[in-house]
């Protein structure tokens, strides 16, 4: 396409004036005709720039409280009509109207309202009509008009009209259309998201204002994309771009570290989503090596997180295995140092803030929706059901178990021994499987069982479950109840002396 058109006139109608000095210069130097209204007339009047204000068009003055601006058919006639038919342009000379050939305006900041926590009217003044409007009016009409609907893109149109002395392309104004409607869709969609906070609606809309292309996919095959603010989530301090695979393990790894905000030094290796080390200990340096040694093959290639700052003596430890992102609330001096002295090391500050509070997922022809699994199990969720009750280091590592069930791919079951994760069997297809999975991995790194304790994320059909574990040397259980036969497990238990302690919630993850 070419079709190039020369920008005569402009409508600047803008809440925030940041950034847009240069460009009123720009366009008056060029000779532009600028149509404005209310503060955006008087900020252009300011800079000694001749402004005509939209009411010599209108004949109307702003009214009902600044509500009413733009809204009148000759404000849209100019920009609505099509250059290349003469009975518009014939209607346009027959009413008076002027043409308009740029559109530069913004919209009331409706997200930033509500995220401040401003009463329920202030929130409905920041819904933009007029802006709105004009928005979709310019951006319809690209082949004559070009639409600018938001400050990070007046940088964009700076250049753009400086270089080309005004005259753009039909491509020029249909990537700046396309940008425009990407700001409408997304205004209208938290506008939507407000009113509809109690989901009286049963319909989706998601909306995400920020990108970014990734190498690829989950494969080399597939492409892949990510939606979101991830600077607000993370301080990048080094390290190569974070591939599709590399976002779903920190994802994975920063849900389970959560479970243990604001608790001693807890460190977690995680490998396509599940925890293949984790330990909990007076020093981040011993938690590491305790994390490590859980299973120090998996750890290879691994994710790393952990709940307070890396030192030193950790990151040394760390700069002997090959993984691909290290995760902490912060890094020592010395400590960055050492991590980076890997190229590729990938090293991440999580931010504080808060994460969504539901889970979504592509499912047939649709999409899936729930609420994210926000149940921790505490001691005061937990029932006894067996004749022995687990010693208070037994409850601190059932909990402990728990909490890294809750995070590992269904059927699992985990193994945990002094708050040191012994192994975990993850995404078997039985619960016996994933059982016979963590006792084979625990035996094969030399952990002695006896004296561990089982967390399952759901309950035991049949108690052979308990009784492979009580072989194995674990003396208390976890697990949710709710098996019809969950007295046969109760009555292995009890004959075994064994602890078991029933949550009431079920933790599955798919």
């Amino acid at each position: 396409m070419s079709n190039n058109k020369t920008i005569k006139s402009a409508l600047i109608s803008v809440f925030s004036k940041d950034g847009l000095e240069p460009i009123v210069k720009q366009l008056n130097a060029q000779g532009v005709t600028i149509y404005s209204t209310g503060g955006t007339q008087k900020f252009i009047n300011d800079l000694g720039i001749n402004v005509v204000p939209a009411e010599d068009i209108t004949s109307y003055q702003s009214f009902l409280g600044g509500r009413v601006k733009t809204l009148h058919p000759k404000i849209f006639g100019g920009i609505l009509n099509r250059q290349n038919h003469p009975k518009d342009l014939a209607e346009l000379e027959e009413f008076d109207i002027p043409q308009i050939d740029a559109v530069i305006v913004d919209l009331y900041p409706f997200e930033k309202t509500v995220a401040s926590g401003a009463e329920h009217q202030d929130i409905i003044e920041k819904i933009d009509i007029g802006g709105i409007s004009l928005i979709r009016a310019a951006a319809k009409n690209y082949k004559d008009v070009v639409c600018v609907s938001s400050v990070n893109d007046y940088a964009d149109f700076l250049k753009l009209i400086t270089e080309k002395n005004g005259v753009l392309s039909e491509d020029d104004r249909k990537r700046f259309a396309t940008r425009s409607f990407n700001i409408s869709s997304h205004y209208d969609a938290s506008i939507f998201n407000y009113f509809n906070a109690e989901k009286e609606e049963t319909v989706l809309k998601i909306s995400e204002a920020q990108g970014k292309t990734l190498r690829y996919g989950e494969n080399p095959h597939q492409k892949g994309y990510f939606f979101g603010d991830f600077d607000a989530m993370f301080t990048k301090l080094h390290g190569k771009e974070l591939s599709y695979n590399n976002l779903l393990d920190v994802d994975a790894a920063v849900n389970l570290m959560n479970e243990f905000k604001n608790e001693a030094p807890t460190f977690a290796i995680l490998k396509h989503n599940n925890a293949c080390g984790l330990a909990q200990r007076d020093s981040i340096y011993q938690a590491y090596l305790d994390a490590l040694a859980g299973d120090p093959v998996s750890a290879f290639g691994g994710i790393l997180i952990c709940n307070t700052e890396i030192d030193k003596a950790t990151a040394e430890e760390i700069h002997k295995l090959f993984c691909e992102v290290v995760i902490a609330p912060s890094f020592s001096l010395d400590a960055e140092a050492i991590l980076k002295g890997k190229k590729n090391r990938i090293l991440l500050i999580q931010n504080n803030i808060e994460l969504p509070e539901t889970n979504l997922r592509t499912c047939l022809n649709g999409v899936l929706v729930q609420d994210k699994d926000g149940i921790t199990d505490t001691i005061a969720m937990l029932s006894n059901s067996t004749y022995s009750k687990p010693s208070d280091n037994e409850l601190d590592d059932l909990l402990f178990a728990s909490k890294i069930c809750k995070h590992t791919k269904s059927n699992t079951i985990v193994l945990a021994k002094n708050k040191q994760l012994c192994a975990s069997g993850t995404g078997q297809t039985s619960r016996v499987d994933a059982l016979n999975q963590a006792i084979h991995k625990a035996v094969s790194f030399n952990f002695d069982l006896k004296g561990a304790v089982m967390a399952s994320d759901a309950f035991f059909p049949f108690p052979d479950c308990v009784e492979i574990a009580d072989k194995a040397g674990i003396t208390a259980v976890i697990q949710p109840g709710g098996s019809i036969k969950d007295q046969l497990s109760i009555d292995y238990c009890n004959e075994n002396n064994i602890a078991m302690v029933f949550t009431g919630t079920r933790h599955f993850k798919h």
